[in-house]
């Protein structure tokens, strides 16, 4: 009777163990898919409609740029560079605890200028179909160091030129500056989930 119930204790003892270890290794697994692989967002403000709205959560691709040490951001293992036109998410040159996201127009060496409604990437002007603009915008901006006119600058090596597809109410590259390579955590390149926008489930970002 005795020897029974010490091999129950036993099994007992023998699935709580198999419970922890597989609850570990699903925590190692979701940190490891978290730092390198992908990470979820969520759009807290309209800087980048209407492409993304506010409330959108979204997936990011972390692993597009490279494979980077965590904390010190170096890539250790490089992958590919940004392009132009892709949207990312990064950490916000100004403060450090926060994250951005902006869609790429000015890449490492190019020179960049706006005049207007219009952007211009080493003196030709940008196919620029993402870029949404309000009738009011111009003279808002205007008024906020002068971002309808802008330029030239050139993009440091190193570093990009962003901007939020919302260019009337986006705070972006034209007020504080480029974005450091480094500081790109990834591509944004799904919406997940979205409410009250259902509609926009599983929508590709480009």
């Amino acid at each position: 009777m005795k020897e029974n119930k010490d091999k129950e204790t036993i099994k007992k003892k023998s699935t709580l163990r198999e419970y922890a270890e597989a609850a570990v290794i699903a925590v190692l697994l979701a940190l490891f898919i978290r730092t390198f692989v992908v990470q979820a967002f969520k759009i807290p403000s309209g800087s980048m409609e209407p492409t993304l709205m506010i409330g959108d959560h979204i997936l990011v691709n972390k692993f597009i740029y490279g494979v980077k040490a965590p904390f010190i951001r170096r890539t250790l293992i490089p992958v590919s560079k940004p392009k132009r036109n892709d949207v990312i998410v990064f950490i916000y040159p100004v403060d450090r605890s926060k994250d951005f996201i902006k869609r790429v127009i000015g890449l490492p060496g190019e020179r960049i200028e706006i005049k207007g409604r219009r952007i211009f990437v080493n003196g030709k002007q940008l196919k620029d179909k993402y870029g949404s603009y309000s009738s009011q915008g111009e003279a808002r901006v205007r008024n906020l160091n002068n971002a309808y006119r802008f330029g030239p600058v050139v993009v440091p090596d190193g570093h990009v030129f962003v901007m939020g597809d919302n260019r009337d109410h986006s705070y972006d590259s034209r007020f504080w500056g480029f974005v450091p390579l480094e500081s790109i955590k990834g591509k944004a390149f799904i919406i997940y989930w979205s409410w009250p926008h259902w509609q926009r489930f599983f929508h590709l970002i480009r």
